[in-house]
């Protein structure tokens, strides 16, 4: 994460399980302009513990310096960057697609080729369920777009890194 172009980041946080903390943290992206491409939150294994990931875009210096305000924060136990190469990155996406009786099977298939899970039938409607990474959300999105997209909800991104080492509270303490 050498280069400075402006690029998609994600950041993995550990933080108490306290109100308002996602506030504090938001907060900060908005005060200082930052954009959140994403946002998912989600209790950990570890009782009061709590993760959130963030996708963000900017240089890798402010992506940066974005991790080291967000670690001065109360209840933020540690902040990492994910390296989109050594982690692994999904969504959820619930999308209802219009169909007609010409154009069922062919977006059923779509869905087929995407191992989407079919949710709802209606004569009007499919609704999927799909998980995977971004380009795979993005390119079936792009597949059932001419048939028409009724609705969309998608989780935003949650990601882990590769390995048997976990994302711990403490950066030299990697047993807790």
């Amino acid at each position: 994460m050498e280069d400075n172009h402006n690029g998609l980041y994600t950041l993995a946080m550990l933080v108490s399980d306290h109100a308002g903390v996602l506030q504090r943290i938001v907060g900060l992206f908005s005060r200082r302009g930052y954009n959140i491409v994403s946002l998912s939150v989600g209790p950990t294994y570890k009782k009061g513990i709590s993760r959130i990931t963030v996708v963000t875009e900017g240089s890798t210096a402010v992506v940066r310096q974005i991790q080291n305000q967000v670690e001065k924060l109360i209840d933020v136990c540690r902040v990492v960057i994910l390296d989109n190469e050594t982690s692994i990155q999904s969504e959820l996406i619930l999308a209802k697609i219009s169909t007609k009786d010409n154009t069922r099977s062919k977006v059923l298939e779509i869905g087929e080729i995407f191992k989407a899970k079919i949710l709802d039938v209606t004569p009007q409607t499919i609704t999927f369920q799909l998980t995977g990474g971004t380009n795979k959300i993005q390119s079936f999105m792009t597949l059932v777009k001419s048939y028409g997209v009724v609705e969309m909800a998608r989780t935003g991104l949650t990601a882990i890194e590769r390995g048997a080492l976990p994302l711990s509270l403490h950066p030299y303490d990697e047993e807790d």
